[in-house]
């Protein structure tokens, strides 16, 4: 058992690593692949896909085979899906950004980045498309995208087991004291998976996409540049080695473990072997009799599902969940990149960020929760009200984050004007002005360089400069007309390479945003463990394990897979620049309205639990005419219950120690 419970662990490690390893990679591929946010949520969405197509023959089947076997099956499949996933970068080339900046460091030519044309060849500014390069073809058949969907797919399907399995072998097998330590072992080491997920993908995140393959010397951008690509890649070999390594154990466990104190009831007769001593609570299981047959187990689905949807408490409590995992998972996928584009730090740092604060407090506040509800013995409505009213202090604190915005960077042409006056716009003909409407220059391109005065020029063409000097990351630009257009005199007219980033008021406000992100996720996850037991405890015993897999089922379908895809497409709608693909096509967004991209990102996340607090409201009143209801089936039937269990005293000896001290009813609901 020992061996079994390491070995889950470390599978339980490895897929949480590699899922949150996923996250933290969402820009990276987006710059990579040129793909908007919206597909990056359908990419998301595609594990829960995976997992959806076989939990339902995993979970019957899987059950009734060699489950430690099943797992390590799921293992290679995970393993093979991460790896599938970074197989585009060995197929795809080599990662090409749009610049103008001479790549050579020897070179010392110094070449004019304003083409000078006839104004009346181009009088709006914009460059001839260009012709297909070499290798559009092959990237055109298929978009590479594809594969990283696919291999998410797979990391599904490869995962469904580990859980239900896993988690049925521990209680299965393991004396009934420590089957809950055990689980509980497990599900803390999978809140360690995402903290080095995170880190992982904050180390790759600095290494240039390429790197070992080109000259770092030549390669002009910063890890916070908006064409910046990091070794996307590395990671998910790195991930998929260790979910690999994961699967080995499994492999030399037996089908089935002897079970500690099952020789004490062996002679119980069967109306008394449905109930088993769990002494950790001072209550008792219930062991639901198998259907002989899976026609008999068929019969029996609807109308257990009937039952189940038809309990009003449950049925809140699952509407009430849907609408906040949708919250949740849109809030949490978004996160690091909202994190890079309104207050301007590194996917590095941001990952980082996620992974050494924010998971740790959200890992310490369950641990508190379940703490908590010990400590003091919560009754199941004390659970409702303390999980409600950690969700509402969480969400009064989260309103502050509409109050730490940032203003947006400076860009001529799109969030100012040449002259420096405050102006958003998406048309391309509003960059090109009386500084650089003779030269040959493309409005579609993302080449940003900063001028001396703070303002950032989507590309040095279009600043208006006449000479370049330097190579790399040290090209300097001369003679940039435009600067002088927004009142710089005649001798500050340089610009470098790359976006201005210096943005006072965001710098200030950043550490505030990061202190009350890591609050907020704390308070909101000391419900999260009394909100579960309330799930538990509020279905009848037969049907605990229906409730719980269909909770499993419809949270996944109805919040895992579409919120990421429509969070996505939302954050979308705030791109002011959009870059370009090589062979022509809209690519990644360059800039956003930093303004808009908060309120629609903070706003349906707050919206969304808004939502769920109306329908919480509901079910207390429910819950409480449920509890009464409870209590009065409690004193009617006590007395039947002593009398039943009296009868059967004499059948065994050992059944009749356990069977005096039950005071459970199998066909009523459970209480806390």
């Amino acid at each position: 058992m020992k061996m079994f419970l390491v070995a889950l662990s470390f599978a339980y490690f490895a897929k949480a690593l590699s899922g949150s390893y996923l996250k933290s990679t969402i820009t990276q591929l987006e710059r990579r692949f040129d793909i908007p946010s919206y597909l990056i949520g359908v990419i998301d969405g595609s594990f829960e896909i995976g997992n959806l197509l076989v939990i339902a023959f995993v979970s019957y089947f899987g059950a009734k085979l060699h489950r430690p076997k099943i797992i390590a099956i799921g293992c290679l499949l995970m393993a093979l899906g991460t790896f599938l996933i970074a197989m585009p970068h060995f197929i795809i080339g080599r990662y090409k950004f749009e610049t103008s900046i001479p790549s050579s460091a020897n070179s010392t030519i110094s070449l004019s980045p304003c083409p000078v044309s006839s104004p009346d060849v181009l009088p709006t500014g914009e460059s001839p498309v260009p012709s297909a390069g070499p290798g559009c073809e092959r990237e055109s058949s298929l978009s590479m995208w594809i594969y990283v969907f696919l291999g998410n797919v797979l990391r599904g399907i490869g995962e469904t087991p580990v859980q239900p399995l896993g988690i049925s072998y521990i209680d299965d097998h393991a004396r009934p004291d420590n089957a809950a330590f055990y689980i509980g072992c497990v599900q803390t080491v999978s809140i360690i998976g995402p903290i080095f997920g995170y880190l992982l993908g904050s180390l790759c995140a600095k290494i240039y996409v390429d790197i070992g393959f080109v000259d770092m010397e030549s390669i002009s951008i910063t890890p916070s540049d908006a064409r910046w690509v990091g070794a996307w890649w590395l990671g998910y070999l790195i991930a998929g080695a260790i979910t690999l390594i994961s699967a080995i154990p499994f492999w030399f466990l037996p089908k089935a473990l002897s079970v500690p104190g099952s020789h004490r009831q062996s002679g119980c007769p069967p109306q008394q072997s449905r109930f088993i001593t769990d002494s950790i609570h001072g209550e008792h299981k219930y062991v639901p009799e198998e259907p002989a047959n899976f026609p008999e187990m068929a019969k029996e689905f609807l109308p257990s599902l009937k039952n189940l949807l038809g309990n009003p408490v449950y049925f809140l409590y699952l509407c009430v969940t849907i609408i906040q995992f949708n919250s949740l998972i849109g809030m949490v996928t978004y996160k690091p990149k909202y994190i890079e584009e309104h207050y301007g730090q590194s996917a590095s740092k941001a990952n980082f960020l996620m992974g050494a604060i924010n998971i740790p407090a959200v890992a310490l506040g369950m641990f508190l929760g379940g703490v908590v509800m010990k400590k003091f013995k919560l009754s199941i409505m004390g659970a409702a009200k303390f999980a409600f009213g950690t969700s509402l202090l969480g969400y009064f604190l989260s309103l502050f984050f509409f109050a730490m915005g940032c203003e947006n960077s400076k860009v001529a042409g799109i969030t100012v004007s040449y002259k420096g006056a405050d102006v958003l716009a998406h048309q391309e003909a509003s960059q090109v002005t009386d500084c650089n409407k003779n030269c040959l220059c493309s409005g579609k391109d993302w080449d940003p360089v900063c001028g001396e005065n703070g303002i950032t020029y989507i590309s040095p063409c279009l600043a208006g400069c006449r000479v370049s000097t330097g190579s790399g990351k040290n090209t300097v630009f001369d003679q940039c007309q435009c600067l002088s257009a927004a009142g710089w005199g005649p001798g500050n007219l340089t610009a470098t390479v790359g976006h201005c980033r210096h943005r006072g008021g965001c710098d200030r406000v950043f550490p505030y945003f990061l202190a009350l992100s890591v609050i907020s996720s704390f308070v909101i996850s000391l419900g999260g463990t009394p909100g579960y037991m309330l799930l538990i405890r509020c279905i009848k015993p037969e049907l605990k394990s229906l409730a719980l897999g269909f909770h499993t089922l419809t949270t996944r379908t109805l919040a895992g897979i579409p919120a990421p895809i429509y969070f996505g497409a939302i954050i979308d709608t705030t791109c002011l620049k959009w870059g370009r693909k090589r062979c022509g096509g809209k690519g990644a967004c360059r800039i956003y309205d930093t303004t808009a991209y908060r309120i629609v990102y903070l706003g349906l996340t707050l919206g969304l639990r808004t939502a769920s607090f109306f329908l919480c409201a509901l079910g207390f009143v429910l819950l409480r005419r449920h509890v009464r209801r409870e209590e009065k089936s409690s004193l009617a039937n006590g007395g039947t219950e002593i009398e039943s269990l009296t009868k059967e005293e004499n059948s065994s000896l050992n059944c009749d120690q356990f069977v005096r001290n039950s005071d459970c009813d199998p066909d009523r609901e459970t209480r806390l």
